[in-house]
């Protein structure tokens, strides 16, 4: 697992991708934190998470796209698969990779938490971090959806639609009534910018969706391997 971890780390940071996915990251970050605090005058920190949580919804497959699918384009799949490494450890690899990107944006996050602080503005710690603990699950489960994605086409640009377009599913779910709403990412996340954690159901929800999607995932490139 730790040798994926690191090929994958490498990949990221070895090209553009990471890069070019923490720069939009800041863009669209800091012009939400320009419009909804400095031109409003209103000081709500987690309103400008939410917002890039739904626009980083659609980004998120730049990071998913290539884990398996250039793997069998480059043929290095047969490499990886025949190596003494586990499904299970590759998989894993390749979501904690994905998973420190989207760590290092949310530490990326802080820094603007930090500049209401120095400019006199007293924005709720606890709800801040409840705020951003919600957008690294959301954003795990759209990294995991995306591996499945990225396992079962070989294609770059389709194992990146299939995710963006489960993003607009999510979206319109939540904006749905009955069943259809309580199946939404996004709805799951409603209650944590108001610094609640709702155990029962958020958490388990998530978790739910992190390991089907990776086990479809171990599932389809074990199905390769053998």
């Amino acid at each position: 697992m730790l040798a994926v971890l690191k090929k994958e780390l490498k990949t990221y940071f070895l090209t553009p991708l990471a890069y070019i996915f923490l720069a939009v990251f800041i863009f669209v970050f800091n012009s939400t934190f320009y419009i909804m605090i400095f031109d409003t005058k209103q000081v709500i920190f987690e309103n400008v998470i939410i917002f890039t949580l739904f626009f980083m919804s659609f980004l998120t497959p730049v990071l998913t796209m290539r884990m398996f699918a250039e793997e069998k384009n480059s043929g290095t799949d047969v490499l990886l698969f025949t190596s003494p490494r586990s499904i299970f450890g590759i998989v894993l690899g390749k979501l904690l990779a994905a998973g420190i990107i989207i760590v290092i944006s949310i530490l990326i996050s802080l820094i603007y938490y930090l500049i209401l602080v120095a400019f006199g503005a007293k924005p709720s710690l606890t709800v801040t971090l409840v705020a951003l603990l919600g957008f690294f699950l959301i954003e795990m489960a759209y990294i995991s959806f995306g591996m499945f994605a990225s396992s079962v086409s070989p294609n770059q640009f389709i194992a990146a639609v299939i995710p963006i377009g489960f993003a607009f599913l999510t979206i319109y779910f939540n904006m749905s009534t009955g069943i259809l709403s309580t199946i939404s990412l996004i709805d799951l996340y409603r209650k944590f910018p108001l610094g609640i954690i709702s155990l029962r159901r958020s958490f388990r929800s998530n978790i739910i969706y992190n390991i089907i999607s990776s086990f479809n995932c171990n599932n389809s490139t074990k199905k390769k391997k053998y």
